[in-house]
């Protein structure tokens, strides 16, 4: 039930603290022989330092451009000064240089922007190629071919990564916005639902002062009441509409998928997608009901049988906000589904909904897996384009392993009581 994109992420910075490691310590004990070898011949001092600074910049964490734009200067300048000068050259860490350029290519063409990706790796191309002058022009020649087919392997490494991170953004960012959409299309219909529950207690108050039977202060002050408290719901779910709807469409610019139509959001494959359509063309659900409710995680979490899901709802949990009610809904949905994907050892699920405070209101799924078992596919963005849910109405999600074994997939929502719980 893990997150394959926080997975993806550890399994990277992992495999790169590995690969600076090897390469640091290979690259080291060269340089050290190469430096035991060197005290007859005063330039390869200046060779072994070269070798130092590209092989500090193909290793570095931080200001990786700088390093490179070093790294390459300093080489560059090196091969230049031995072809005009001709200096005693024998160049044994000339090796270590050319490792630690090919690292660069491909650190450059995997991390850095397109305003630089080009012309450094051009020029660490060349540099590499050109390397071979610093002996004579018949081992330029001879080496150009070896030294251009590492480069191409090197570009090739470099671009793959690239695509590979590319490809993963866009899918997060994709997954994000589908969430945000969605989540859009419930507040739309959270908004007619407050709006048509301010027309009928209006058309109420109209029938009561009609019928020639003046109502007495105490049931107008309720009538005014549902009123009030209606329309400041449905004015607060069409700000946070509106909101969503910006933020998802400044988020298509990155992977030009803005034109995918509603019918493709990310809610189309679940229950709580298509709200906004359902509720303008007739759908089967009726436009005043809302989408994925307390009542309905109660039938979620009976019909969820492999492993056996128990729910406890507080008994001071009342009233809900409907997007609030919703995106509990959906943290249930999620958690539990990852349940059935990637926990098949668990023998129990627990599911809460307690309030915190008077504030919020904490939804929890916990089981006792290990992990073991069935691993089906994954899109790993599931819990991604959750939290971006539970962070647009002003909540967190947080999704790890138990300390006593299993995982736990925890949100606290703002949810402020309501004014009249017993209303509806």
């Amino acid at each position: 039930m893990d997150d394959t994109g926080a997975r993806v992420d550890r399994i990277h910075f992992a495999g790169g603290c590995l690969a600076r490691v090897a390469h640091l310590g290979c690259a080291g004990l060269y340089l050290l022989l190469c430096l035991a070898a060197a005290f007859n011949h005063a330039f390869d001092f200046w060779l072994i330092g070269v070798a130092v600074v590209v092989t500090g910049a193909a290793v570095s964490v931080r200001h990786r451009f700088p390093w490179a734009v070093g790294a390459l200067g300093a080489s560059a300048l090196t091969t230049l000064f031995i072809v005009l000068a001709d200096p005693p050259f024998r160049g044994p860490s000339t090796a270590v240089e050319v490792g630690g350029l090919l690292v660069l290519i491909v650190r450059v063409l995997w991390r850095e922007g397109r305003e630089r990706l080009i012309p450094v790796a051009v020029a660490l191309s060349v540099t590499i190629v050109v390397l071979p002058l610093r002996a004579s022009a018949i081992q330029a020649v001879l080496f150009v071919a070896p030294l251009g087919v590492l480069v191409a392997v090197a570009i090739g490494i470099g671009l793959y990564l690239r695509a590979i991170d590319t490809r993963r953004a866009r899918a997060l960012v994709s997954a994000r916005r589908d969430e945000r959409l969605e989540l859009a299309r419930d507040l739309h219909d959270f908004v007619a639902h407050h709006v048509t529950g301010i027309v009928v207690q209006a058309q109420a108050a109209r029938f009561a002062a009609g019928s020639g039977t003046a109502p007495d202060p105490e049931q107008l002050d309720t009538m005014f009441a549902g009123i009030e408290q209606a329309g400041t719901e449905a004015l607060t779910s069409m700000r946070r509409m509106v909101g969503l709807l910006r933020d998802a469409q400044n988020a298509t610019a990155s992977d030009g998928d803005a034109g995918r139509g509603e019918g493709d959001g990310g809610g189309a494959g679940r229950g709580s997608g298509g709200g906004a359509g359902h509720a303008e063309n007739g759908g089967d659900r009726p436009p005043t009901s809302p989408v994925g409710d307390l009542a309905q995680v109660e039938s979620l979490v009976a019909a969820f049988g492999d492993p056996p899901a128990s729910l406890w709802l507080a008994p001071d949990l009342g009233g809900l906000p409907p997007e609030v009610a919703t995106s509990v809904h959906r943290v249930v949905q999620e958690a539990l589904t990852n349940i059935r994907k990637h926990a098949a050892d668990a023998t129990a699920v627990q599911v809460t909904v307690a309030r915190r405070d008077g504030e919020t209101v904490e939804v929890a799924v916990r089981d006792d897996g290990q992990g073991r078992g069935r691993r089906l596919p994954s899109s790993g963005f599931g819990l991604s384009g959750l939290g971006e849910r539970v962070e647009a109405l002003g909540g967190r999600l947080a999704a790890g392993p138990r300390p006593g074994g299993g995982w736990e997939v925890t949100a606290v929502l703002p949810a402020r009581r309501t004014l009249r719980e017993s209303d509806g």
